[in-house]
């Protein structure tokens, strides 16, 4: 798990992404600020959606090793997950930021909150689907169908 920075109105909102072992993305979670807060609404999200993982990389930030503890004594997270500290072990997720910044750069920014949450949502989805972690085979389109019909055909899946 680690966070990366995207530029809203000026200032700086964070990005918060996890990617397991295989490189495949777990969760992301936009937020407007780096504290204890944001990172558990942002692991328990990815533990209601994944379940619990055996072992978690963190980077040195104290705010995410204060929820992960948190979350530990509240039971949700189970004591025998091991929490690890490494930058070493983390660049697996700081590689793949780069797919996301890649397309966010050029932006120079986003003028309000919701929009950035979108497009990272969009921008997060095509990642998934180009890992191949969508099964987009159950995806029918018919013949001629204009760019809304095929996008809510791929969210569906």
């Amino acid at each position: 798990m680690d966070e990366t920075y995207i530029r809203v109105r000026g200032r700086w909102t964070y990005l918060y992404r996890a990617v397991d072992k295989q490189g495949l993305t777990v969760d992301f979670l936009l937020s407007e600020h780096r504290d204890i807060a944001a990172a558990k609404r942002f692991f328990i999200r990815a533990i209601e959606r994944h379940g619990a993982p055996e072992r978690v990389t963190l980077d040195g930030h104290p705010a995410t090793h204060s929820a992960v503890a948190e979350l530990t004594n509240s039971g949700v997270l189970s004591s025998r997950t091991k929490v690890r500290t490494s930058k070493y072990l983390n660049t697996l997720v700081e590689q793949d930021h780069r797919r996301v910044k890649q397309r966010l750069y050029p932006m120079l920014g986003f003028k309000n909150f919701s929009n950035a949450a979108v497009t990272v949502s969009g921008i997060e989805l095509v990642q998934k689907i180009r890992k191949g972690q969508s099964d987009t085979s159950a995806v029918t389109v018919r013949e001629g169908a204009r760019v809304p019909h095929m996008w809510d055909a791929v969210l569906a899946v």
